[in-house]
């Protein structure tokens, strides 16, 4: 049956919060984040009496501000937006202009923060401490470049700006390699406690992610066979038809081991793999996740000659149309770069559920296909009695489909329908589309994140913990690439990534999964 629940979320607002967002101006705020706020707002999670503040270098009117963001909500959220909708979004909008590492713009934005207590207390109350409107959640966003996260929040601290109900936010990615990463966290923690910081990984947000979590604990079809015994080995995919798009500067000091590795597919990876938490609490489940990374087997350096490779692509075909390759995209052609653009590697949990169950993780730029999916392929029948005529059985595999088009899918062997009495099988699948059983548009992965911020909710966040043990398993890959003399493997935009990728799967009988769109 079909279960359909338009504008069930109208019935859970948050409690009244201040955003601010460093960063204000900057592509992910207007892309994703504003829109996310605007579309909360149109299903009524956000309380009337809450702010959004966009914190930018350039000096910018509130207005002409205003006007940006409405832009590009409009070209985001589609249909949902109406003017109706936009007047009441814009209300809540305001703007200051400041250089986040020099505390002399901090003033201006301590007064406008503090100014809804202040009118309170004019009101009438006693004290502020003793308004009875509800206690304003205050968030800061960092949207920016690493590097400002620890002078940030030195700032926010010496502007007495970090109040008890104060949450900092941090985007990907947490430092450069384990070093720099402790470091941020450091200067981070030296202002925040460990429970006002939400490390956000956009992916963990997103509802096929979260739809892991209740395939696996809140059924009892899967856990006898998900383990050693029964399941022969993992692939997550993340694929990428679009380049680099404007982000060159940055992902040329990253590349995709640093940027998509290390984060977004060891979450998924944790999820997939982690033990039964005790309780659905934010700390149980990332103890969990802490246990896998803990438990990632790190790579010796003639292993990452073996179980790595890394590629770059070129100019190519995308969806019929002729593209770049990576190095005239960036615009160094001269000098050309040594960053990855694609990663495929082999990797072992060395634990008693998993040991021996190899896990491939590929994730790439400009490839033939857009997708993300977990497949869990299981184990071949042990004997098959089925006529010598029919092909080898293939063996069962699940598959959670993470973007886009989310869902799950089995894959089973079954009878063709025929009258010839002979017993003719192939694949097919079980199917279950998230689009079409609920009927409902599916929330992007900031819609929930940021509210889950609000609500002090760390479920779906990083740990410090799990951010340092995850560059513990990259960095030895990092440093055995630094070290060699390769360069990446080149493969042709519109491709599936370098051959050695292909060989990567196949030298161990088995293939990659491609069922991106």
């Amino acid at each position: 049956m079909t279960i359909t629940r338009p504008n069930a979320n109208r019935l859970l607002p948050v409690a009244p919060f201040d955003m601010v967002v460093f960063g204000g101006t900057g592509d992910l705020a207007m892309r994703k984040l504003m829109p996310a706020l605007l579309r909360r707002d149109i299903d009524g999670q956000i309380a009337p009496e809450s702010r959004i503040i966009g914190i930018g270098r350039s000096p910018v009117e509130d207005s002409a501000y205003a006007k940006r963001v409405e832009e590009s909500c409009r070209r985001e959220v589609g249909e949902a937006f109406t003017e109706k909708s936009w007047s009441a979004f814009a209300h809540r909008l305001h703007y200051v202009a400041l250089d986040a590492s020099n505390q002399a713009g901090y003033g201006r934005l301590h007064d406008l923060l503090i100014a809804e207590d202040v009118e309170r207390h004019r009101k009438g109350a006693a004290s502020i401490r003793e308004t009875s409107a509800p206690a304003r959640v205050r968030v800061f966003y960092l949207a920016t470049a690493p590097a400002l996260f620890g002078p940030t929040c030195q700032q926010l601290g010496e502007a007495d700006l970090v109040t008890p109900d104060t949450r900092i936010v941090l985007e990907k990615p947490i430092g450069h390699d384990l070093t720099s990463s402790k470091a941020i966290n450091d200067a981070v923690g030296a202002v925040f406690r460990e429970d006002q910081i939400f490390r956000i990984d956009h992916y963990l947000g997103k509802e096929a992610v979260q739809n892991l979590l209740a395939l696996r604990f809140a059924n009892t079809l899967f856990e006898p066979v998900w383990n050693a015994s029964w399941v022969d080995h993992m692939q997550i995919t993340v694929a990428e038809t679009l380049g680099v798009e404007g982000r060159g500067g940055y992902y040329d000091h990253s590349g995709a081991l640093r940027d998509m590795v290390q984060n977004h597919m060891l979450q998924l990876l944790c999820l997939t793999t982690m033990e039964p938490p005790s309780k659905f609490e934010p700390d149980a489940i990332r103890d969990e996740k802490r246990k896998v990374l803990r438990a990632l087997r790190p790579l010796t350096a003639a292993e990452v000659v073996t179980h790595t490779v890394r590629g770059q692509y070129r100019a190519g075909v995308v969806g019929g149309a002729q593209v770049l390759g990576y190095n005239d995209e960036i615009g160094r052609s001269d000098t050309p770069s040594s960053t990855e653009t694609f990663v495929a590697i082999k990797g072992e949990i060395a634990n008693w559920r998993w040991g021996g169950v190899p896990f491939y993780l590929r994730t790439g730029k400009r490839l033939a296909g857009r997708g993300s999916e977990i497949v869990v392929q299981f184990r071949d029948v042990p004997h098959d009695i089925f006529p010598v005529g029919n092909k080898r059985l293939a063996p069962n595999r699940l598959i959670i489909r993470v973007q886009p088009d989310e869902g799950i899918r089995l894959s089973l062997m079954t009878k063709v329908p025929g009258p010839d009495g002979g017993m003719r099988l192939r694949p097919a699948p079980l199917d279950l589309s998230f689009a079409e059983e609920f009927h409902a548009r599916s929330p992007e992965a900031y819609e929930r994140l940021l509210l889950d911020v609000v609500r002090g909710d760390s479920t779906l966040f990083m740990r410090r913990d799990e951010i340092e043990s995850a560059w513990s398993w990259v960095e030895p890959i990092l440093d055995a690439w630094a070290n060699s003399n390769e360069l990446p493997r080149f493969y042709p935009a519109g491709s599936w990534g370098p051959s050695s990728a292909i060989a990567l799967i196949e030298r161990d009988g088995r293939t990659w999964s491609e069922d991106a769109d």
